[in-house]
């Protein structure tokens, strides 16, 4: 579905959320105080204005009352967001992303009626230290302290495995659960335990950090070559 959604801040955070939303065909409206920034802006999304999103004025004149979401992208000018973030729920709009640079930043924008909070500095870090320790899997999503979602392309170590064989499931070894795996232009949703990892496999895995990275690492020591992948300390997170 189709969707107005308004950028404020056009920094590489902002510019970036700015044109994936356009590229995937939602009207954006681009909104920075910087004219350079905003021509920049200008080919890649619906609309790029040059504006102060701290005067409410300004932004009932852009019709940001009639967008169904925003997104307050200057973390770094922390009057500013907090101020952009409270005229944008002033005005109705229903939904309101913004971001934060530390933690009292974050917990103001909550209290003030942001719907979510982001820390990109935060979340990329906590991505690339997943990545570091449990070396084969490509992207991470944390859901609390030590789990999350993981991604995982089939390493050549797990290929012609099973997934109970290799100690994936509630009643595995591991307690690491296999939610989808995709191959090729298939999906297999919550697959069997009998099914083999396959060359090519997109895994997406749910559990502990701790007890994938053991997992992965008895697979790997149980095969000789490791297809090119870096020698180095186990994965354990």
């Amino acid at each position: 579905m189709r969707k107005q959604v308004a950028v404020i801040g056009l920094g590489r955070f902002g510019s970036r959320i700015a044109t994936t939303l356009h590229d995937a065909g939602h009207d954006v409206l681009a909104i920075d105080l910087d004219e350079k920034r905003v021509q920049e802006m200008a080919a890649h999304v619906t609309h790029a204005v040059q504006a102060d999103a701290t005067r409410e004025s300004v932004l009932t004149e852009l019709g940001l009352p009639n967008f169904e979401a925003a997104v307050v992208a200057m973390g770094s000018a922390f009057e500013s967001s907090v101020l952009c973030t409270i005229l944008l729920r002033k005005i109705g709009v229903t939904y309101v992303i913004a971001r934060a640079d530390h933690d009292l930043h974050g917990s103001i924008l909550e209290r003030i009626g942001a719907n979510r909070v982001v820390y990109p500095e935060q979340e990329m870090g906590a991505r690339v230290a997943h990545e570091v320790v449990l070396r084969a899997v490509r992207d991470y999503m944390p859901l609390g302290v030590g789990q999350g979602i993981s991604s995982l392309m089939s390493p050549k170590y797990l290929v012609g495995h099973t997934l109970g064989e290799l100690g994936f499931g509630p009643s595995g070894k591991a307690d690491v659960s296999v939610l989808l795996i995709q191959r090729g232009g298939e999906f297999s949703v919550n697959p069997s335990m009998e099914e083999r990892v396959m060359v090519g496999d997109l895994l997406i895995l749910l559990g502990r950090d701790d007890s994938l990275g053991q997992l992965l690492a008895d697979a790997r020591s149980k095969t000789p070559e490791t297809n090119g992948e870096p020698s180095g300390p186990p994965d354990l997170a």
